[in-house]
């Protein structure tokens, strides 16, 4: 058994997908039409193309529980997920200067360093560097 897609649930797919794409640079794997306007979108990582798929799921469109759910972490400053990355300061600095907002400045805890930012689709993200 492994794990080959993970779901990220999303407000707007389309401004979600520029997000993932244009700033924090997932590459489109897959675009195709679904019932009541949605697509299954998902994206993978340059690093790994034929790695694990990021699905942009609009759950919280359509279940509560989901919306629910996204909302409490949003509330309370908990990141939906991670995203490893070599340099948290270097990626920090280029997802400013795009105009990410950030939560948590690159903190250093214990052996790893991380950082928090607002995907702008309804979710906290965190970057984490092992150090």
């Amino acid at each position: 058994m492994k794990v080959t897609l993970i779901s990220i649930p999303v407000l707007n797919q389309e401004k979600a997908l520029q997000f993932y794409t244009e700033t924090l640079g997932f590459i489109k794997k897959k675009d195709m039409p679904l019932e009541g306007g949605n697509r299954w979108i998902t994206l993978v990582s340059k690093e790994a193309p034929d790695g694990i798929e990021i699905l942009l799921e609009p759950a919280p469109l359509h279940f509560e529980p989901s919306k629910v759910y996204q909302e409490a972490l949003m509330e309370k400053g908990i990141p939906y997920t991670q995203f490893d990355v070599d340099d948290v300061d270097g990626e920090y600095e280029r997802l400013v200067a795009l105009g990410v907002e950030f939560s948590v400045k690159p903190t250093v805890m214990g052996t790893f360093k991380f950082a928090v930012f607002n995907d702008t689709c309804g979710n906290n993200m965190q970057i984490v560097e092992m150090l």
